[in-house]
């Protein structure tokens, strides 16, 4: 996916960004330059102050695509609440262009390789997508999505990430998040067929998935796409891991009737409906009455030669037993080659061994973790645009969550024993998070909105991000990367690595946000350069340093003993370019009296 053009044209405009915000990512000739280029992959580095507007333009993007999800998924399964299409979701009116691979099977014979689409909303009107170079039809986004053309039109993933708290940028991902449980959850009551994968194509990659990001990479990829994992953090093998999955909760009576016959002239009591559905049973509570328990996983067990999720688990599983205490599947892994091989066969048929089938399996398992929220919390969350949605959720305790991770260890270089994803620094943990994501969809057409992913690293590891994007989105053959990434930063050392038509610098004035590139040759400029010129940061060293340099400035403009005031400047402060320009000074003025 190549980003061309966006432009906000609700009246209200978009958070920060005024209504008839307008960027052009690409020029007509810098898009011919990088389609022809062999240079790589290199994301778009957003930089400015705080508050300019950086977050805004990927949340904008991922509020855009969530709508277009929205659309596209309605025909197959929505949650009613969702169903309206007067939503009101922000923004109410967008232009957006973009350049999309074409998949293939739908190439026509000297057709071009990308398509250009065009996607637009007024308000009050429904999304209507252009296709300009395909045959240059005007539809509208329901036919769009009838004739089968999302997975040409639309990027397969919009992955979102922010280091911080951007509940924001989380908000329409955290929405698609339910509406994916939703649609387990209606298979699960109705006992219809169920995939066994997301529906949704936007997937946000917060620290809950962190250890399922780990497990899969270093489960299915080479050595060589492993590389950057090790350079940096040292992580070698991984050793053992254990999944626990409670299979069944307690259930209130008043939930039950939801499993009935949908045909509304049946009459089923609470037992008729209980006998005849496989998910639901009864028990004997603690006070000695009849309690009721719903198998959360029933869609996802099978017998031993079904394909379906936990059935696959339990083949790649060292050793698994059931846990009929607390009705916990346990499933512990010893890792080697043959347990790698095992989730080869069974997690990555048909995809040219990618790692992402068996992601998706424990997507779907993470995602029952969900099964506690009401319909009417849920209800209220479709339809927010609060900041604080998070918080409004609740947080289960381990032993009541449908799926975990327990002794995820692997070896790190220098350290004798095994050691746990728990024990690393926030910076590793956060390194070995975002390059894997990154590994993980290395070879789809998606878009990355990474909201400053490199905030817990240390200067020579924010120096080497770019270097470790670039060796994790690695092109094969093309000529040009199929992934677009954004990023929002406040280290100079990405722009340093970046050419200027891929910095954008966000600048906000009386309310006005704006987008400039720089004025100036990114790649391979000096930090204090772009500090000076990017963040508006004049001096390169710290305030209170800067202090007493002004104060013994002060002393020498004012008559000052020379030589007193060199001392304490050698005493008092190390080096800097601002200490030897004053020193030059001072020298220089002694030069000119004599």
């Amino acid at each position: 996916m190549k980003l061309l053009r966006l432009k906000i044209t609700d009246p209200l405009g978009f958070r920060s960004l005024q209504s008839g915000f307008e960027h052009h990512f690409r020029s007509k000739w810098t898009l011919q330059d990088e389609l022809a280029s062999k240079d790589g992959f290199a994301p778009f580095v957003c930089a400015g102050r705080n508050g300019s507007g950086k977050s805004n333009l990927l949340e904008v993007l991922a509020s855009i695509f969530f709508q277009l999800e929205i659309l596209r998924v309605r025909r197959s399964f929505l949650p009613e609440v969702l169903q309206n299409e007067d939503q009101g979701f922000s923004p109410v009116a967008f232009e957006l262009d973009y350049l999309i691979q074409v998949p293939p099977e739908y190439i026509r014979p000297d057709g071009p390789a990308w398509a250009k689409v065009g996607v637009w909303k007024k308000p009050g009107e429904s999304v209507r997508f252009l296709w300009e170079n395909q045959g240059d039809f005007d539809t509208d986004a329901y036919e769009i999505f009838k004739d089968g053309h999302a997975d040409i039109l639309l990027p397969q993933y919009v992955l979102g990430y922010s280091s911080g708290e951007n509940e924001i940028l989380s908000l329409p991902f955290f929405k698609m998040r339910f509406v994916q449980f939703d649609e387990y959850w209606q298979a699960l009551k109705q006992q219809l067929p169920y995939p066994g994968r997301p529906e949704s194509r936007l997937v946000y990659l917060d620290s809950g998935f962190s250890q399922a990001i780990l497990l899969c990479n270093l489960l299915l990829q080479n050595d060589d796409a492993l590389e950057p994992f090790r350079k940096d953090v040292g992580i070698d093998e991984l050793k053992e891991f254990r999944i626990l999955i409670r299979r069944s909760t307690e259930i209130d009576e008043s939930q039950i009737a939801a499993f009935g016959s949908q045909d509304a002239s049946k009459r089923e009591s609470i037992k008729d409906i209980v006998n005849n559905h496989p998910a639901l049973s009864i028990t004997e509570t603690e006070m000695g009455t009849e309690g009721y328990r719903l198998n959360l996983v029933e869609l996802l067990e099978g017998d031993e030669g079904s394909d379906k999720i936990i059935v696959r688990l339990k083949r790649c599983a060292t050793c698994w037993f059931e846990d009929d205490a607390t009705d916990t599947l346990v499933l512990d892994y010893y890792v080697n080659e043959a347990t790698k091989q095992a989730f080869r066969e069974n997690f990555d048929f048909e995809t040219d061994h990618s790692p992402i089938p068996l992601f998706q399996a424990f997507q779907v398992l993470l995602t029952l973790n969900l099964y506690a929220v009401s319909d009417t919390l849920k209800a209220e969350l479709y339809t927010s645009d609060s900041h604080y949605v998070n918080e409004t959720v609740p947080t289960l305790a381990s032993d009541q969550r449908v799926m975990r991770f327990k002794f995820v260890k692997f070896s790190k270089k220098d350290v004798a024993q095994p050691m746990m994803l728990k024990e690393l620094s926030d910076g590793e943990h956060q390194l070995l998070h975002s390059l894997g994501l990154c590994l993980l969809f290395k070879n789809t057409n998606s878009l990355f909105l990474l909201d400053e992913p490199e905030t817990h690293f240390n200067p020579d590891w924010r120096s080497n991000f770019i270097t470790r994007l670039r060796q994790c989105l690695a092109a094969n053959d093309d000529a040009a990367t199929t992934q677009e990434m954004l990023i929002t930063t406040h280290t100079p050392f990405l722009i340093s690595d970046s050419k200027p038509e891929k910095v954008l610098v966000f600048k906000k004035e009386d309310d006005v946000v704006s987008i400039t590139p720089p004025d100036y040759n990114t790649l391979g400029a000096s930090i204090n350069k772009i500090t000076m010129n990017t963040f508006g940061k004049r001096e390169t060293i710290g305030g209170h340093a800067q202090g007493i340099l002004d104060e013994l400035r002060k002393q020498f403009e004012n008559g000052g003993d020379k030589k007193k005031i060199i001392e304490e400047l050698n005493q008092n402060l190390g080096d800097s370019l601002e200490k030897i320009l004053l020193i030059k000074s001072i020298l220089d003025s002694e030069g000119a009296q004599g």
